[in-house]
């Protein structure tokens, strides 16, 4: 069932009669979404690259930022991909099919390389840099984002924790640190307009700055 204005929009596709209630402005900025996107893909404005394992992510995102580097503080990287800690190394993945008869499995997982510091210094060392710390621990999370804004060298940290991430962010940067939530005043909101907003005037400034 669907309606119209501040109606609600009901769902009942899923099983044990569980409905999932939408409110129709949700419904209408969903679908305008969708629309931009299509349009963007279509004109030539938006590049997606799918990518499925980390090996993938980590040489699209080197080509790229090398693409980029004459682009100089034009460009900007919004690290926001969810990328896995540990990963299997390439050379100890087995070539051929695992015997089930061959026993118990283990598998040792190696962590994923950190690429920050690489992709700052050598692949796109003007570039404005934006990463993301996500923790469900709101005690360490801005510790975290703070020794990672040091660390790495970019030039803000979004900090979301799990359970608060779709309301309100932290933005960490040497300047100080920004609470950036939703507007609850409008059910279509999300905090990501917001978070946007001061993004891009945050890279202005940095684009003003680089060429004064």
């Amino acid at each position: 069932m669907m309606m119209t204005g501040d109606e609600i929009v009901e769902f009942e596709a899923f099983p044990d009669n569980t409905n999932i209630q939408v409110h129709a402005s949700h419904v209408e900025a969903v679908k305008m979404a969708v629309m931009d996107q299509q349009a963007a893909v279509a004109e030539a404005r938006l590049l997606k690259l799918p990518f499925t394992t980390i090996y993938e992510y980590l040489q699209m995102l080197r080509l790229i930022a090398t693409a980029f580097k004459d682009v100089g503080p034009c460009s900007m990287f919004y690290l926001a991909a969810a990328v896995s800690d540990f990963y299997v190394p390439w050379n100890s993945m087995t070539e051929h099919k695992i015997e089930s008869g061959s026993g118990p499995l283990d598998i040792r997982l190696a962590q994923v390389p950190k690429m920050l510091s690489i992709l700052r210094t050598n692949w796109a060392p003007q570039a404005f840099c934006i990463s993301f710390k996500l923790e469900t621990d709101s005690k360490i999370l801005i510790d975290k984002a703070t020794k990672a804004l040091g660390k790495y060298k970019v030039h803000a940290v979004v900090a979301n924790e799990l359970s608060t991430r779709k309301e309100e962010v932290v933005v960490v940067s040497s300047s100080g640190n920004v609470v950036v939530r939703r507007d609850s005043d409008k059910p279509e909101a999300i905090v990501e307009d917001n978070l946007i907003r001061l993004i891009v005037d945050r890279h202005s400034t940095y684009i003003k700055e680089s060429h004064t």
